[in-house]
C-alpha cells in the first residue's frame, strides 16, 4: 500500500460553521451543494449513483468508505448523481474479488471531488441539531470569504425542481415487450433496480421524460403507471402533478415510490414540507399499518407528505408510519388501485422487507386486467 498524500480541506457549512479534513487522491477541488448524511454501513456505490441524491453532499457516517471497491453492475444510474462526498477514513485499497475499480478510480472517472479524514461524527451530530443546510467542500482554504459568497447563491433546496436534471430526455423500453403487461413509468429520477424488480414480474416497461403527459403516457395504452423516485422539491412538478391526476381518473393501477409518493399526496391536494435533515440510511423503521407488521427499509427523502392533511383527506388512507418520527411513509386511494410509500421497496435492506410491495402491484394489475377482459 503506497502513502498518500493529501491537500488540506475543508467543509464550510452555510450558517458559517467550518470542519476540517483532507482532499482524496490529493485532488484540487471545490463542490456546492445540500449537506446530508446516509447511515448505512455499506451501499455506497448505490447510494452516489442514485437520482435521488443529486445536488447533494453526502457525509456517510459509516468509519471506513471504499474498501470493497465498486462493481460495473451496482449502479442505479448512468453516473455519479451526488455532488461532493465526505467521509472519515477513505480505502484507497479494496480486498473484495467481485470489485473491477477501486473507489478511488471511480470517483476520477466521474469527476467526483471528496475530501475524507474529517471528524463525520461531529458533523453529523451538528447537522442533525441544526438541519440539512447548503455547504461547499473545497481544497481553496485561504479563501474562506469568497467561498461564503459563493455558497450564499447556491439555491435552497426548497422550491429547487431537479427531476429535469436525471430524467431521460426521450422514452426508451425496459424489459421483454411480449411480456405479460405494460407498465408506463414517470422518470422523475428513477433507480435501475425499480426497473430490474418491474421487467422481472413479467412488464414491459416504456421509461417516459419527467415533463411527459398523460396523454402521452396513455396512448401507448399501458396495464398499469409508476412514478419514480427523484430528486428536489417535489411541488414545482407542475406536469407529473397534473399527469397523475388523470392517470387516478382512469382506474388503472399505479405505484408511487419516494418523490412519487409525493407527487401522489400533491396530486390529491395534500401538501408536502422540507424535512429538518431527512430519512437517509437502510435501516429505517416502518409501521405496516394494515398487517401490523414491522419493516426495516431503505430510505431517501428531505422531503415529507403533510399527515394531518392526509388524515383528512376523504380519499386516502394512511398505510405505513415511520416509527422514529411518525411521519407518514405510505398512502393507498380507498377507493382506487393506487398506493405509493415513502421508502425503497427494491432495495430491501431488511434483507427482503419491503419486497411484497411489488408484488402487491401486479396483484391489482392482474386483477385489473381480468376486469376489463370480463367487461
Amino acid at each position: 500500500m503506497k502513502y498518500q498524500a493529501k491537500r488540506k480541506a475543508i467543509i464550510l457549512l452555510a450558517d458559517g460553521t467550518i470542519f476540517y479534513g483532507k482532499s482524496v487522491g490529493d485532488k484540487e477541488g471545490t463542490a456546492f451543494g445540500e449537506v446530508c448524511f446516509n447511515t448505512g454501513m455499506t451501499g455506497y456505490q448505490e447510494i452516489f449513483t442514485d437520482p435521488s441524491y443529486f445536488g447533494q453532499i453526502m457525509v456517510t457516517t459509516n468509519a471506513h468508505i471504499g474498501n470493497y471497491g465498486v462493481n460495473a453492475e451496482e449502479v442505479e444510474s448512468e453516473s455519479i448523481k451526488i455532488s461532493g462526498l465526505v467521509c472519515r477514513n477513505f480505502s484507497y485499497e479494496y480486498s473484495r474479488p467481485l470489485a473491477d475499480d477501486s473507489l478511488q478510480g471511480f470517483l476520477e472517472k466521474n469527476e467526483l471531488f471528496a475530501i475524507s479524514d474529517v471528524d463525520t461524527r461531529a458533523l453529523v451530530s451538528y447537522i442533525r441539531d441544526n438541519g440539512a443546510m447548503n455547504a461547499v467542500i473545497s481544497t481553496d482554504v485561504e479563501n474562506i470569504e469568497e467561498l461564503k459568497n459563493r455558497l450564499k447563491e447556491v439555491p435552497s433546496m426548497e422550491g429547487l425542481e431537479l427531476a429535469s436534471k436525471v430524467s431521460t430526455k426521450e422514452p426508451y423500453f425496459v424489459g421483454d415487450e411480449n411480456a405479460t403487461f405494460k407498465i408506463a413509468a414517470l422518470d422523475i429520477g428513477i433507480k435501475k433496480n425499480i426497473l430490474r424488480n418491474l421487467v422481472k414480474r413479467g412488464a414491459y416497461v416504456k421509461v417516459f421524460p419527467y415533463n411527459s403527459s398523460f396523454e402521452e403516457m396513455s396512448s401507448w395504452n399501458p396495464d398499469a403507471f409508476f412514478i419514480s423516485n427523484g430528486p428536489g422539491d417535489p411541488e414545482p412538478l407542475v406536469d407529473a402533478i397534473a399527469a397523475v391526476k388523470k392517470m387516478i381518473q382512469t382506474d388503472k393501477p399505479l405505484f408511487g415510490i419516494c418523490l412519487g409518493h409525493q407527487v401522489l399526496a400533491l396530486a390529491n391536494g395534500v401538501s408536502t414540507y422540507k424535512m429538518h435533515n431527512g430519512h437517509r440510511g437502510i435501516n429505517h423503521p416502518i409501521l405496516n399499518l394494515l398487517t401490523g407488521k414491522g419493516e426495516i427499509t431503505s430510505q431517501n427523502h428531505g422531503f415529507a407528505i403533510n399527515r394531518e392533511e392526509t388524515e383528512a383527506n376523504d380519499n386516502l388512507e394512511i398505510t405505513h408510519t415511520h416509527l422514529n418520527d411518525q411521519t407518514v411513509a405510505g398512502i393507498r386511494m380507498k377507493n382506487k388501485d393506487v398506493f405509493s410509500v415513502q421508502y425503497h421497496p427494491e432495495a430491501s435492506p431488511g434483507p427482503h422487507d419491503a419486497d411484497y410491495l411489488f408484488d402487491d402491484f401486479f396483484k391489482l394489475i392482474e386483477k385489473s386486467a381480468k376486469h376489463n377482459e370480463i367487461v
